[in-house]
């Protein structure tokens, strides 16, 4: 069963269960990616769907910061749950310490001695994590 599968039956039971919050959370995931299958003009795969995810989830943690900083803490509060349910479609996130991890394994890899060696290790890392953690995620690597 497909991602989109699985969340077009999440969906459905939301419904069933008369849950408008999950619905709706899922209904603009669900939208998300009709528009994105739109733009690329072909059938998502599991992985492009999860990068829609991670869209929409990026795009709800800014919101959240937004509304905290602007002292609106039940907006967070609704923007927080649509980001746990959205959450679970994503895959398992990883640790800061299994991204501290992969940080050193590709600093070791490319033999990176100085700052100026960024691109390379990103090169190496970024594959690995994506869809799996916050790239905004700062990770000591000492």
């Amino acid at each position: 069963m497909t991602l989109l599968h699985r969340i077009e039956d999440a969906m459905r039971d939301a419904m069933k269960a008369r849950d408008s919050r999950r619905t709706q959370t899922l209904r603009m995931a669900m939208s998300a990616a009709h528009n994105r299958r739109i733009e690329l003009q072909r059938d998502l795969s599991d992985e492009e769907v999860t990068e829609v995810l991670a869209r929409q989830v990026k795009q709800r943690r800014e919101s959240i910061e937004a509304f905290r900083a602007g002292g609106r803490e039940e907006r967070a509060a609704e923007e927080e749950a649509e980001a746990g349910i959205l959450t679970e479609f994503l895959p398992e996130q990883l640790s800061e310490e299994d991204v501290a991890a992969l940080v050193r394994d590709a600093i070791e890899a490319t033999s990176a001695t100085s700052p100026a060696d960024l691109g390379r290790v990103m090169g190496r890392v970024a594959p690995q994590i994506k869809g799996r953690a916050d790239g905004r995620a700062g990770v000591p690597c000492r």
